[in-house]
């Protein structure tokens, strides 16, 4: 490593830290350049403390989606604040990064290993953007669709510019139908699960232990409430039922038409073609975090 390659790591690695040149140019030593490792290490000697950036909550950010021929990519980029999740650079690398992670459908691995527009790694432009924003700035998530097979749409809720956002949904479709055909009903299906976030696409795709932790609640709700033992049952079950149709796509009401669900407008809509969802992923910023 050059002594000014060495220099820029140890600044780098002090601004994140917050620890001092001689400790950090140690660590940077022992870990050949690579800066996580150096604040592992700091960490584990107790020299950098858990309070500094690399362990403040980052729950702002932005959601940026790339498209090429019918192939699309979704990332989460996350900042401590909303302020520098509108910033330039801030975007213009999440920006990349989408594009980046389309180049390598959608492995993690790979993406953090890629060389961007500058001819470094992404895993060292996030260094050097922590650095240089002073925030905590992580690659939290990202997705990938490149089924050739199916059709695949994306939706970005409130766009900051285009493709970046709070909000982002990629969806896929298997059907017999020609693109121009479904385009209308694809957004349409997007803003659906941007809108009510269902937790799968049917009843067989909900974890049976959401499931079971659900009818939990509620027949412990009811017990509560001193109802009869019978009674109970018959509502528990009507209400995991609500639970069930609320949360899985298929049987959600359709936010255009209220008296219809999502499968009732699928089936009208394709006739005697084949429309089916065969995949769908959404990212609201922060979420979970």
């Amino acid at each position: 490593m050059s002594s000014d390659n060495l220099l820029e790591k140890v600044k780098q690695l002090r601004e994140i830290t917050g620890v001092g040149f001689k400790d950090c140019k140690i660590a940077i030593d022992e870990t050949k350049g690579d800066i996580e490792k150096s604040i592992e290490l700091l960490r584990k000697k107790g020299v950098a403390k858990a309070n500094k950036r690399m362990e403040r909550v980052a729950a702002e950010g932005v959601i940026s989606i790339f498209e090429k021929d019918n192939k699309f990519s979704m990332v989460e980029i996350n900042s401590e604040t909303d302020f520098v999740a509108k910033n330039n650079d801030f975007i213009n690398f999440a920006e990349e990064l989408s594009k980046l992670t389309l180049n390598n459908s959608g492995k993690m691995d790979d993406i953090i290993k890629s060389k961007m527009e500058n001819n470094k790694i992404v895993k060292d432009n996030l260094v050097s953007l922590i650095s240089k924003i002073g925030e905590k700035i992580t690659f939290r998530r990202c997705a990938y669709m490149g089924e050739n097979k199916s059709i695949n749409f994306s939706y970005i809720h409130s766009p900051l510019k285009k493709n970046v956002g709070k909000l982002g949904v990629l969806l896929s479709l298997d059907t017999t139908k020609p693109k121009q055909e479904v385009q209308d009903l694809g957004k349409q299906l997007s803003m659906q699960i941007a809108a009510l976030s269902p937790l799968a696409i049917d009843k067989d795709g909900l974890d049976k232990k959401i499931l079971e932790k659900e009818r939990e609640i509620i027949t412990e709700e009811l017990k509560r409430s001193g109802k009869e033992s019978k009674i109970v049952d018959k509502i528990a079950i009507g209400k995991l039922n609500k639970f069930i149709n609320d949360n899985t796509l298929l049987n959600q009401e359709w936010i255009m038409d209220p008296k219809k669900k999502v499968k009732d407008i699928i089936k009208d809509f394709a006739g005697k073609d084949k429309i089916k969802i065969q995949s769908y992923v959404r990212y609201k910023v922060g979420e979970g975090v």
